[in-house]
């Protein structure tokens, strides 16, 4: 009997006529709150809500409901997983008083109006780890938190609600019986942490360690009473959109420590968009400091960083770890101490020995940022020796704005502690903007500055032991001093169409340096074929990339890819390929990858650039690929979105935070368009239009206060099935099906500002 559809609010005669009543007994025993399908052994189906309260939570505030959580958390994992429902309300306070033990497939959902609430002991005691000396106590002990899983498949922490350890929890070294932590998971595997705040979590809001498959959207963190974020620690595959995170210390960091006693070879394939950073004493956005393995494919894209007292965009590499393939655009950066850094240390500090590590192949494009007063410091790029070098960094259209008032200190190396990542660890920049040490192929393009808000007697920049350091349409504002840019034993650098803020030239000072600029007249061209293609989940896809001299002797031009899904790593059979010549570059796709992904290959010969774009459509079974999303509502059309793997505890609405409580197992895992609910009004017809690659059924769940829409004719079938959110008042959603050809889809519109916007899910 499994599958068939169960209305979840409905009466029980509506689950006695499927069930009888023995299996209808069994589940109020159990006290599940709602259920969907069952089998025909009456056990409950994975998508099963197990409402705390029915199992002797009060929600009061001063009891000290972790035994009945823990039951009910129990009583899902017997019945092969489930959602454990924490309801709001007016007696919708839960004290959680000691750890509680995850298991795989559980759902945890605060709704809005609950609050999970810390106490001063209780907790497990930190478990002994034979690894702890390779990192400090708060990264070695996993176990004295409020929630705590190791080795879980399939867990989630969603709604409205609030988690907060309501500053009993410790930012220290905690004793038996404290915690220090929210949530500590170690080598899960499906993680979805979505839509709820976390508050005052000690020394971690949620420390995460050898996790792969990472969801997160609208994530709400404030921990800035306290310490840190979130740590996201050896994991691999994770997307991260709209994330609010104000911490103390470290806000949203990435790391790679010896705590589960390894090194993980497949770090990194991660995507972070749409995110609002602020950090207290440290780093907002930060790579390290443990770095025991490598990272590779990490993007960052539409970021705001509002603060920090260390790094406002941070990457070490201090452990041996190599870091490659790191984008980061469109960010806007205010009130930070040291808006870039980059360094390569000698700690060491892992368990098999490391070596010294690299840093390669990382770009910055469309940012922008302003330094703070007090400390400041310059930007940097620092390298260990000139056989560990950052490589291959390109700055295109980045503009940094200093404090400066300093006086000239000369052009010597300043001191530095190979073992502290600290921007601190480095003496006073000799230069007041850009001061880099031991690199190699460094870029500057595309209207990229930096200036002072006070005149400084310091040279703007400073390149010393190098090569291939280039400053092609940059600005710096004119030092007080007698030289603008230095280069020290640099070999070649290239300052061209570069000036000062006013207009005028910039002044170089080269000593054991050389010049070496490529043609003015040498240009090429690059393209990109074919310029779209679909390709099923789990496929490969491959683009013929060309190149072609304008003219010159550009040489050859290096190739680069960005846009390809989260997890997936291109490579290019021939790279750098020279001017005139093709390369192919080939794109596996992640079996978990859907919707439609604008990929950029940009070429770079010298200072030139150039950038082709193509277009590859992914399905995740039997082809389907919905693309061209198109909306009419011009207003609200940014917060539509396509989206894969329709779940419970998935964000329902682009510009909301409610999750859904209740899917039909007919639509569980399936593509979906999340719109936006401001659109519930709009009167466009068609409202929506996307293209299907397939024959496929289009589901659209309408609001109950509305029932079906005027633009439903007959061949739309009510299905009997519902979807259901966690809004205060918790709306239901009724299914209308339809089967399309291949093609556009159109559907009409909401048209009711008294309901909220429907959904629509594709199969």
């Amino acid at each position: 009997m499994r599958g068939i559809p169960v209305r979840r609010v409905g009466s029980k005669r509506l689950l006695l006529a499927v069930l009888g009543t023995t299996a209808l007994a069994a589940a109020s025993t159990a006290g599940i709150a709602s259920a969907g399908a069952f089998s025909p052994s009456g056990a409950i189906s994975p998508d099963a809500v197990f409402n705390v309260k029915n199992f002797g939570a009060k929600g009061d505030g001063t009891t000290n409901d972790a035994a009945a959580i823990q039951k009910a958390v129990d009583a899902a994992n017997t019945a092969g997983g489930g959602t454990v429902e924490f309801p709001g309300g007016t007696s919708a306070t839960y004290l959680t008083g000691h750890t509680i033990h995850l298991h795989s497939n559980i759902t945890i959902m605060v709704d809005g109006g609950a609050a999970l609430t810390g106490a001063s002991s209780g907790y497990d005691a930190p478990e002994s780890n034979p690894n702890s000396a390779f990192q400090d106590f708060g990264h070695s002990h996993f176990h004295d938190a409020m929630f705590f899983g190791d080795g879980l498949t399939n867990i989630g922490f969603v709604g409205s609600g609030t988690i907060t350890g309501n500053g009993h929890f410790i930012t220290g070294n905690p004793s038996s019986g404290q915690a220090d932590k929210l949530i500590s998971l170690t080598n899960c595997k499906g993680l979805t942490l979505s839509g709820i705040t976390l508050a005052r979590g000690g020394h971690f809001a949620a420390l995460i360690n050898g996790c792969d498959g990472v969801v997160s959207d609208h994530l709400t963190i404030r921990t800035a009473s306290d310490r840190d974020g979130w740590n996201i620690i050896n994991t691999s595959h994770a997307t991260i959109t709209n994330i609010d995170d104000q911490a103390n210390d470290d806000a949203l960091v990435f790391k790679s420590d010896w705590a589960l006693g390894k090194r993980f070879t497949d770090q990194g394939h991660v995507t972070v968009m749409n995110a609002t950073l602020r950090a207290g004493c440290c780093n907002a956005l930060m790579f390290g400091s443990e770095t025991c393995s490598n990272f590779t494919d990490y993007n960052f894209d539409t970021i705001t960083i509002t603060g920090a007292s260390k790094s406002g965009l941070g990457l070490v590499s201090m452990d041996g770890a190599t870091i490659s393939d790191v984008h980061y655009r469109n960010i806007n950066v205010t009130n930070v101490a040291s808006p870039v850094m980059q360094k390569i240390g000698t700690r060491k500090r892992c368990g098999d020995s490391p070596g010294v590590g690299h840093i390669n192949n990382i770009t910055y494009d469309d940012i922008t940022i302003a330094g703070k007063s007090s400390p400041q410091f310059s930007p940097t790029i620092w390298g260990a020796d000139t056989s560990h070098e950052p490589s291959n960094v390109t700055f295109n259209n980045v503009k940094i704005t200093v404090p400066g008032g300093h006086a000239n200190i000369g052009t010597g190396v300043p001191s530095n502690n190979s073992t502290d990542y600290n921007p601190n660890s480095i003496g006073t920049r000799p230069a007041y903007g850009w001061y880099i040490h031991n690199a190699n192929n460094i870029h500057f393009t595309g209207g990229s500055r930096v200036e002072v808000s006070s005149g400084d007697a310091r040279p703007a920049v400073i390149a010393d032991t190098g090569s291939q350091v280039t400053f092609d349409g940059f600005q710096a504002e004119r030092s007080t001093g007698s030289t603008d840019v230095v280069f020290q034993t640099v070999n070649p650098f290239c300052v061209q169409n570069s000036t000062n803020t006013a207009g005028g030239a910039l002044r170089v000072t080269a000593t054991g340096s050389t010049q070496s600029c490529p043609s003015q007249g040498s240009d090429f061209s690059i393209g990109i074929s074919p310029a779209s293609q679909t390709v099923s989940a789990g496929g490969t896809a491959k683009f013929t990339v060309s190149t072609s001299v304008v003219s010159g002797t550009p040489g050859n031009v290096s190739l680069s890819v960005s846009g390809a899904p989260s997890g997936s790593t291109p490579t290019f059979s021939v790279n750098p390929v020279a001017a005139g010549g093709s390369s192919v570059l080939t794109i596996p796709v992640p079996s978990n990858a859907s919707g439609s992904f604008a990929i950029a290959v940009t070429g770079t010969a010298g200072t030139t650039t150039h950038t082709a774009t193509a277009t590859l459509a992914v399905g995740t079974t039997g082809g389907l690929v919905i693309s061209g999303l198109s909306v009419a509502d011009s207003a609200n059309a940014a917060d539509w979105s396509i989206q894969s793997n329709l779940r419970v505890g998935s964000v329902q609405y682009g510009d909301r935070t409610f999750t859904l409580t209740a899917v039909p197992s007919a639509l569980n895992g399936a593509q979906w368009i999340r719109t936006a609910n401001d659109s519930k009004g709009a009167t466009a017809d068609p409202l929506v239009t996307f293209t299907i690659s397939t024959s496929a059924t289009v589901a659209v769940a309408v609001d109950t206060r509305i029932g079906r829409r005027p633009w439903m004719d007959s061949s739309w079938v009510d299905t009997g099935t519902s979807l259901k959110n966690n809004e205060s008042t918790p709306r239901t959603f009724e299914v209308f099906t339809r089967t399309f050809p291949a093609g556009q889809v159109a559907l009409g519109p909401n048209g009711s500002t008294g309901s909220s916007n429907y959904v629509i899910v594709v199969f």
